[in-house]
């Protein structure tokens, strides 16, 4: 058997050196057109900073290592340019020499990941303009940053993961930062209300946020925006965001699907069975909806590779391993002291693709509150309302963060249900978390709504309600409620709410405390009182943040 793998990094690596573990026999080739592999590029921008200090840390393997101890023939500085499927065999360039050769394959990998969507043009003697991506990357952005001054200024282009992580290491690095993002906020996959933190964060470590801005031109002293705002600056960062690197597959009359990368069935083969593909360039199965998506994820990457080679060593058994599971895209990073992650699908998400849900938002700590250090997280789940079955999470917060995402994570690949949460044994100590873990906390929230023991409403919903003739009743204290309450609330004590249900006016009540368990204990005291109530879902923090990322006024 010989299985030539066209990329070195992430997935075509983890196909290679499992295959070898699976069978001996088997002759690898693998063909990178640079002059790295397997390194850990989701580590470069930490280099950048000089969290991790050695560059060689990032280089996990080298082709010689391969050689050595997998018995791996792997060639950088190679180029496949074109696939012959009839005849089974590809063109392979030379980088450094153009001189081509053709090398036949039983099978093939495809595993080139993903272009940049389009690089920004630098100006001569302007400033250093580079992705983030490659080792050759961060040796050109180390290269370029001043040593021993404060007044350097960079420019970030796209407030992704990679943008993310660049701002926060250009900052360790002492520089003066701008952020440049396209949407709303920073994070795009973020609800809006919870990206708020985030950009609070960005913004108490000096870095400059641009909304709703592209960069259109760089130039000899900087970038000029859409808007012609023009920013000084000595480094600009491309991380605008990437495509799938199809351009090799479409050529040889492989199959694209409807999302824009490769089709794979549920074992990573093209429709071409003698080819696969894994990585970023390649279609997933979305977990949520069963529709072909794009998800760039390195642990998708690692994981779809190894099952390729699971696929291609069963064919001397005849065993198939198990079907791909669907992606349900799960995602997490650091900025600073903040932490936010996701899985599954947004609000925003949902909504625009018109499919029913029910949102749930709690804002409980990371670990017992008597404990020393606790720190505030927001949780925010989607349900459908129907089957109580997970639709997606995100958690921002401190620490505590990723442990609750993965949780929820895991639930979903379960099948567990939102009301389920309720129902984990989750680990509990003071020091780590509450009796009442977080998880399980918004369990029984779902578990109230979906058993109809309380009726919700969203802060995007309320202003509507409002105009619709609803009373909006603040049940916290009086001192809470002098701290900053949303216009037209009416404050009214939980503790005193018993005995004032005669002083409230007639028709329907929304209640809300500052997070929502207040406000779910007042719903129900109304409710039992005979009144129509709705407890405002996430409480006075939730409607804060949602309020002011959408410019609407606090009273």
């Amino acid at each position: 058997m010989r299985v030539l793998i066209i990329g070195g990094v992430a997935g075509g690596m983890s196909a290679a050196t499992r295959l070898r573990r699976l069978d001996e026999t088997a002759e690898i080739v693998v063909f990178e057109r640079g002059p790295y592999v397997s390194f850990a590029n989701c580590g470069l921008p930490y280099h950048v900073g000089g969290v991790i200090a050695e560059r060689d840390a990032l280089l996990l393997q080298t082709p010689e290592s391969l050689r050595s101890r997998f018995a791996l023939d792997v060639r950088i500085g190679t180029e496949v340019t074109t696939i012959d499927r009839a005849a089974q065999t590809v063109t392979v360039r030379e980088v450094a020499t153009g001189e081509t050769t053709t090398e036949n394959y039983d099978r093939l990998i495809l595993a080139m990941g993903a272009d940049d969507r389009s690089r920004l043009s630098p100006a001569p003697e302007g400033p250093v303009v580079s992705t983030l991506r490659t080792v050759d990357d961060v040796d050109r952005i180390v290269a370029a940053l001043p040593a021993g001054t404060t007044d350097a200024r960079a420019v970030v282009a796209g407030g992704g993961f990679i943008g993310l992580e660049a701002v926060e290491n250009l900052v360790h690095r002492g520089l003066q930062v701008t952020l440049v993002q396209h949407g709303a906020h920073p994070l795009s996959g973020l609800d809006i209300e919870m990206a708020a933190p985030l950009l609070d964060t960005l913004r108490a470590h000096g870095v400059h946020v641009r909304t709703g801005a592209t960069v259109a031109e760089v130039d000899a002293t900087g970038v000029t925006l859409a808007d012609g705002t023009h920013i000084a600056c000595d480094l600009v960062i491309d991380a605008r965001g990437v495509t799938p690197a199809t351009g090799l597959a479409r050529d040889a009359g492989l199959q694209i699907g409807p999302a824009g990368g490769i089709r794979v069935d549920k074992h990573q083969r093209t429709s071409d069975p003698h080819i696969f593909a894994v990585g970023d360039g390649v279609e997933k199965t979305d977990a949520v909806t069963g529709e072909p998506v794009l998800v760039t994820m390195a642990g998708l990457a690692n994981r779809h590779g190894r099952h390729i080679a699971d696929v291609i060593a069963s064919e001397r058994t005849g065993v198939d391993p198990d079907a791909i599971p669907p992606a349900l895209g799960t995602g997490i990073i650091q900025v600073f002291e903040t932490t936010a992650a996701m899985t599954g699908w947004s609000e925003q998400r949902l909504r625009a693709a018109g499919l029913p849900h029910r949102v749930i938002h709690t804002h409980p700590s990371h670990h017992a509150t008597y404990y020393p250090g606790a720190e505030r997280m927001s949780m925010k789940l989607m349900v459908d309302p129907e089957s109580d079955r997970i639709l997606g999470a995100q958690i921002v917060g401190g620490r505590g963060v990723d442990k609750r995402i993965d949780v929820i994570a895991t639930a979903m690949h379960a099948g567990i249900t939102a009301s389920g949460l309720s129902r984990l044994e989750l680990a509990y100590a003071p020091q780590f978390a509450s009796a009442k873990d977080p998880v399980n906390l918004i369990g029984y929230a779902a578990d109230n709504l979906v058993t109809g023991l309380t009726a919700g409403i969203q802060w995007h919903e309320l202003d509507a309600a409002l105009s619709d003739g609803a009373t909006l009743i603040d049940v916290r204290s009086a001192e809470e409620y002098a701290g900053g309450g949303i216009p037209g609330s009416v404050n009214v004590p939980l503790d005193e709410l018993r005995d004032r249900l005669g002083d409230l006016p007639t028709g329907e009540l929304i209640v809300h405390c500052q997070v929502g368990q207040r406000g779910h204990t007042s719903a129900r005291l109304l409710a039992q009182a005979g009144r129509a109530v709705r407890n405002l879902d996430g409480g006075y923090l939730t409607w804060r943040d949602g309020a002011r990322m959408s410019g609407q006024e606090q009273r």
